[in-house]
């Protein structure tokens, strides 16, 4: 339910969201709007979206960065067999 996500959360839900839109650098954006660094709130954002909170919240994004994310395990995973065998 939206209740369960924290301000943080639908802040970094909110700014994947309106990233396109904005110019600059993200990094710098990420620091100043959420005052952390870019590798928590990436590691925050995998996390996140893997919730029903944050798909009942943005469900458009939610399953576009799941299929993004899906998609390069599956490449990774693919070059890792090509290294293997």
């Amino acid at each position: 339910m939206l209740g369960e996500l924290s301000d943080r959360d639908r802040a970094i839900l909110t700014l994947e969201a309106a990233w396109p839109r904005h110019g600059g650098m993200k990094e710098e954006t990420i620091r100043a709007q959420l005052g952390m660094s870019p590798a928590r709130y990436y590691q925050l954002l995998g996390r996140l979206i893997d919730t029903e909170e944050a798909l009942d919240f943005d469900p458009l994004l939610v399953r576009r960065l799941r299929r993004l994310r899906d998609s390069r395990g599956r490449a990774r995973a693919a070059r890792m067999r090509g290294f293997v065998g």
